[in-house]
């Protein structure tokens, strides 16, 4: 059984399979590119959550450290396995990787199978499509079609699995980045947390979801990301109701991001739509470096930056509203923000980030016909009226009123706006028109 994104026992028809074979070999492999790329706080967070699997296999994981494609076969031609069992990776890099590391077992003088079972989706990549057979590049018709698709039901974990004694090479030690708690990792705090959400504030998701002072959203996308739980999982646990309903549909958003992506994989480094990869955007400077720092005199907006510094998470709203800052107000490419984002953030998911992104910018799928620009000033009275989700992470602003907290004024240690909002909404919006026009 070769884990990647499926860190969990419960749930896991890969690992359900390979139990009804034989003694299994839980094999995890540190690939030294994904390594390379994922960010202090996405690898202290695995290496956590490989602990918390191996603690659960009774110590029997088996970690190496190398490039897939040579180490799972030998990995294989070492223990004598007559197949490698593992979850679907849709992902451009995985899905290649897995098809090199499939012809190369098949090359093997064992010729031992790569056999894929079940995915990190409810609905895997591709099984969503339009009548006429195309992909959905609109969420609201993908969903309506996702949800009539439907899934299939959990699946229990193994009864008594036999894992088999191959030698295993050290699990990584990543230290925490300095002053950043992340949450506890690993597939029993997957399901208390979730347990917990779903009978203590399932029922005010509705409402609650878009307000970040509250606990209202669910905290899962970290373990959604490592497959310390399976969306199916929840699914099956979301009965009727408004809340049940909207949380439903924060899945659906999952899957229709690693479906775009899936069916356009240069989307994860360039603008889905072709139009607007003429758009004219300046280069990273100062005002850029005050945004990583949430420095920008635009408290929402600060709040979220220092909140993904010291935690590895940021409330979905306010990345919206830190995105729309940096492509509307900077004029910076959506790539470059992105790339931020997946540094610092734990719940870092290609295809839902790189979308996310692109959702904002304009650039990707969205059904609006319109060029959206988010004011950071409404948005924080919107959805944090009282000014307790910026008192919490803005230090500076901590004795300031709520009826100044999204408007400070000469506040000592905190800086004024980096840039007029009024003036750089017109100057996005003459560059959007700029882009129409020639495409026209």
């Amino acid at each position: 059984m070769w884990f990647r994104r499926d860190l969990r026992l419960a749930d896991n028809p890969a690992l359900l399979a390979a139990c009804e074979a034989d003694q299994v070999v839980p094999l995890f492999v540190v690939d030294p590119l994904l390594w390379s790329r994922s960010g202090p706080v996405r690898r202290a967070y695995l290496s956590r959550s490989l602990a918390a699997l191996d603690e659960a296999l009774g110590g029997a994981l088996v970690v190496r450290h190398g490039d897939p494609r040579h180490v799972v076969p030998e990995v294989a031609a070492e223990s004598g396995a007559g197949a490698v069992h593992l979850a679907a990776d849709f992902a451009p890099y995985g899905s290649r990787r897995d098809d090199e590391v499939a012809d190369a077992l098949a090359a093997a003088s064992s010729g031992v199978e790569l056999r894929r079972l079940g995915s990190p989706y409810a609905v895997a990549p591709g099984r969503v499509l339009k009548d006429d057979g195309t992909p959905f590049r609109v969420y609201s018709a993908f969903q309506r079609r996702w949800a009539e698709h439907g899934w299939r039901a959990p699946v229990e974990a193994p009864a008594k699995p036999s894992w088999a004694a191959v030698k295993s090479e050290a699990l990584p030690d990543e230290p925490t980045p300095d002053g950043m708690q992340l949450p506890p990792a690993g597939e029993e705090a997957a399901r208390t947390a979730w347990t917990l959400f779903r009978d203590d504030r399932l029922a005010a998701y509705a409402e609650g979801r878009n307000l970040p002072a509250t606990d209202g959203a669910s905290g899962m996308s970290t373990y959604l990301k490592y497959g310390e739980i399976h969306p199916r999982t929840m699914l099956h646990d979301l009965a009727s109701g408004d809340s049940a309903s909207s949380y439903r549909r924060e899945l659906a958003w999952r899957d229709f991001y690693a479906d775009v992506l899936w069916h356009d994989p240069d989307s994860a480094r360039r603008d889905l739509r072709p139009e607007m990869r003429e758009m004219e955007y300046d280069e990273p400077g100062p005002l850029f470096e005050a945004w990583k720092k949430g420095r920008t005199g635009f408290p929402i907006v600060d709040a979220g930056m220092r909140q993904m510094r010291a935690t590895g998470r940021m409330h979905n709203r306010v990345r919206m509203i830190c995105a729309s800052f940096v492509v509307k107000d900077l004029h910076v490419w959506w790539g470059h923000g992105a790339r931020h984002f997946m540094h610092w953030l734990a719940d870092g998911d290609l295809p839902s980030n790189q979308h996310g992104w692109q959702w904002v910018a304009g650039t990707g799928t969205d059904a609006a016909p319109y060029y959206r620009v988010f004011n950071p000033t409404l948005q924080g009275k919107k959805f944090d009226p009282d000014g307790s989700y910026v008192r919490r992470w803005v230090e500076e602003l901590r004795d300031v009123p709520a009826s100044q907290i999204h408007e400070p004024k000469r506040v000592p240690g905190y800086p004024d706006p980096i840039v007029d909002h009024a003036a750089e909404r017109k100057e996005s919006l003459a560059r959007y028109e700029r882009v129409r026009s020639r495409s026209q």
